[in-house]
């Protein structure tokens, strides 16, 4: 029997790099289920579609390269090479969103959700 010790949570962060403007998702787990939500709500949240495409640059994670990915109307996905996160544009967020989370522990898991909300709140705004 497994005993699980931890709860999680994730964090998806979407960047425009010429504008810096980021979409954020957090989400209980990472698997292609969620991706394929994930996309759906990002096309929708950025206006994705027939008038207006969107380059979305991906790495080779497993559920990001799975057949079973549903990329919606407007969105072209390019993957980068393996091995080049130093490539990924997004790569930077991930400093910003550790900031409000450093050297803090949790009780719960919901209280470490409400501070990415906060934090996603706070970068929606810019």
């Amino acid at each position: 029997m497994v005993e699980h010790r931890y709860e999680w949570v994730y964090l998806y962060g979407f960047v425009n790099p010429p504008t810096g403007k980021t979409e954020w998702f957090i989400i209980p787990i990472v698997n292609i289920e969620w991706l394929n939500l994930v996309l759906e709500q990002f096309a929708l949240q950025t206006g994705a579609g027939q008038s207006k495409t969107i380059l979305l640059v991906m790495d080779r994670a497993g559920w990001h390269i799975s057949e079973r990915v549903v990329v919606p109307s407007g969105i072209h996905v390019e993957y980068l090479p393996p091995y080049s996160p130093e490539q990924q544009r997004a790569e930077r967020l991930w400093s910003v969103a550790d900031e409000p989370l450093v050297n803090k522990s949790f009780e719960r898991i919901q209280d470490l959700e409400a501070v990415l909300e906060e934090l996603v709140k706070f970068y929606r705004q810019l």
